[in-house]
């Protein structure tokens, strides 16, 4: 199926979000602010450290994940769509509507977690260490329920363990920033585009090799890149404005990674039909 100009221009902002352009405004003054915290994080923390926190973040992403999902609940999202003149009865019918209709819906859910994560880091910042710690789970179960809801937004659910590769390559982007990361999620979902669009199940790296494989190079990349800036929120007096600027950076990373990918999905499975 052909698309329209306001699909063509979509497929453009991804190719050029791909290739690393359109970074906000916040997220550039951050990544310029923190980069001597990242230095000194690869200078003194050891190897060993980092290799600890991958493992634990192995342990825990799965279970933050498969927990979100409880914290989405379809009927939101289908009166949110009403609302806005949509008319559906399910999620998988937004898949079906126009995307110029799509990205208002999904960027009604994108302001409201943001808002939600940065009070939650700047709360933490005030409260030391061990609030911190306390943090961490919390934002990444945001985010995963931000991908969640994004992706239903297009008419795309992501609940189920053969999800799981899609919701963790999201992620990666995320934690990573990484145009590899991106080529890998793209892929991921030309996978899952031929599947929705030709009917058949979803059968991406779900099957293949156990969870940490599957994830890859996720717990890695956010040992070394959040790590760092989650423990800037340590400074005296700053700690809650880091705090919040670190959680609405990631989850403004996230957010920026599941509207376009799944953007690509939409416009993919299109195509193809």
């Amino acid at each position: 199926m052909r698309l329209n100009d306001y699909e063509r221009q979509a497929q453009r902002e991804i190719d050029r979000w791909e290739r690393g352009a359109g970074d906000t405004l916040l997220a550039q003054a951050l990544g310029f602010v923190m980069r001597p915290v990242d230095w000194a994080f690869d200078q003194f923390v050891p190897e060993s450290l980092v290799d600890a926190l991958t493992d634990a973040l192995n342990g825990v992403l799965g279970t933050l994940n498969d927990a979100s999902e409880w914290t989405y609940a379809a009927d939101d999202l289908l009166e949110k769509a009403n609302e806005k003149g949509l008319a559906v009865e399910d999620v998988e019918d937004l898949r079906d509507k126009p995307l110029e209709a799509l990205d208002p819906l999904a960027q009604s859910i994108v302001s409201q977690n943001s808002i939600m994560a940065a009070l939650s880091g700047g709360g933490a910042g005030l409260g030391g260490a061990l609030f911190i710690a306390a943090d961490i789970p919390i934002l990444f179960t945001l985010n995963f329920r931000l991908i969640q809801q994004v992706g239903a937004a297009y008419g795309f659910p992501m609940q189920g363990p053969e999800y799981k590769p899609l919701v963790m390559a999201i992620f990666n982007v995320a934690a990573s920033g990484s145009r590899e990361a991106k080529s890998d999620a793209l892929r991921e979902l030309s996978v899952a585009a031929a599947a929705f669009a030709h009917g058949s199940g979803y059968k991406g790296r779900a099957a293949q090799g156990t969870f940490r494989e599957q994830m890859g190079h996720v717990p890695r990349e956010i040992a070394k890149s959040l790590a760092a800036r989650k423990l800037a929120q340590l400074i005296p007096v700053a700690g809650a404005a880091v705090g919040a600027g670190v959680n609405y950076w990631f989850t403004d990373q996230t957010a920026k990674a599941a509207v376009m990918l799944f953007r690509a999905l939409y416009l993919e499975r299109k195509e193809r039909l």
